[in-house]
């Protein structure tokens, strides 16, 4: 005796879930809105290409001049030392902070006081923070150096709790089961598993301190930041344009070096 399956239709099959096609639609009429408010026309934005065509021809060629890029290249060598200071206080203070904030070593009333501090530092843009410190230390390095180390705590200490409570406790519980101490237990049950992980965030924040130290600068806090800015002021457009590709080209240079350094460590 043969039974006959019920059909089943697309319809069927693929049920128009109603809850979610109300939110795209939302969002897009949110973004029509938001749009109209904010005067983002296509109008502008044509005007804003033959503005900005012309802008780049004042540019054209880059100064090259003997005393233009003796300051420029002061400048990028202290925002070079700016963001290697930054990023090496800011991962010194970062890697307790970070074991503090991982849930998997340290009690809840500790991980989350320490959690609460990380969210606190990253809460505010580096350039923010500058602002901040240009007032309280005044102009120069110096508040370049404290805005990065900031957000360097802020971002290394988050990516640091990740990667330890992500780690095997197989390994914890072998070295503690030894009688070793807390410190024994980091470096030789902790640290092994994550050190690669380590090194590729060290990396990574010091690209982001070397670009980052280009935009405190341009509110006091020192480097090439500040040249940029005041190239800017001054019409010396040709000088601007030597400035970015000087930056476009350590930049760059940068990202072969780290490359090199994370195969090493892998």
């Amino acid at each position: 005796m043969s039974t006959t399956l019920p059909s089943r239709t697309l319809r069927d099959a693929f049920p128009a879930n109603w809850t979610v096609r109300a939110l795209w639609l939302g969002l897009v009429l949110y973004v029509i809105y938001a749009a109209s408010i904010l005067q983002i026309t296509w109008a502008r934005f044509v005007i804003g290409l033959d503005q900005g065509g012309k802008f780049l021809g004042r540019m054209w060629p880059p100064n090259v001049q003997a005393q233009k890029v003796q300051l420029i290249t002061e400048g990028m060598l202290e925002s070079l030392q700016i963001a290697v200071l930054a990023t090496a206080f800011g991962v010194l203070l970062a890697l307790p902070l970070g074991l503090i904030a991982a849930r998997n070593l340290t009690p809840p009333w500790a991980s989350w006081t320490a959690r609460a501090l990380i969210a606190l530092l990253r809460t505010f843009h580096p350039v923010i923070v500058a602002i901040l410190f240009v007032k309280a230390v005044g102009f120069g390095a110096l508040a370049g150096v404290l805005a990065l180390v900031v957000a360097s705590m802020g971002f290394v200490g988050k990516l640091f709790a990740e990667a330890i409570e992500e780690i095997s406790m197989k390994q914890v519980e072998a070295v503690r089961a030894t009688g070793a101490g807390f410190l024994s237990v980091l470096i030789m049950g902790v640290l092994p598993q994550v050190m690669a992980r380590f090194v590729g965030f060290i990396i990574y924040q010091l690209d982001s301190n070397l670009r980052n130290s280009t935009m405190v600068g341009i509110v006091g806090g020192g480097g090439i930041g500040a040249t940029l800015f005041t190239a800017y002021q001054r019409f010396d457009y040709d000088v601007v344009l030597t400035i970015l590709l000087v930056i476009i080209a350590i930049i760059m240079l940068f990202e072969v070096v780290s490359t090199r350094i994370r195969k090493v460590f892998q």
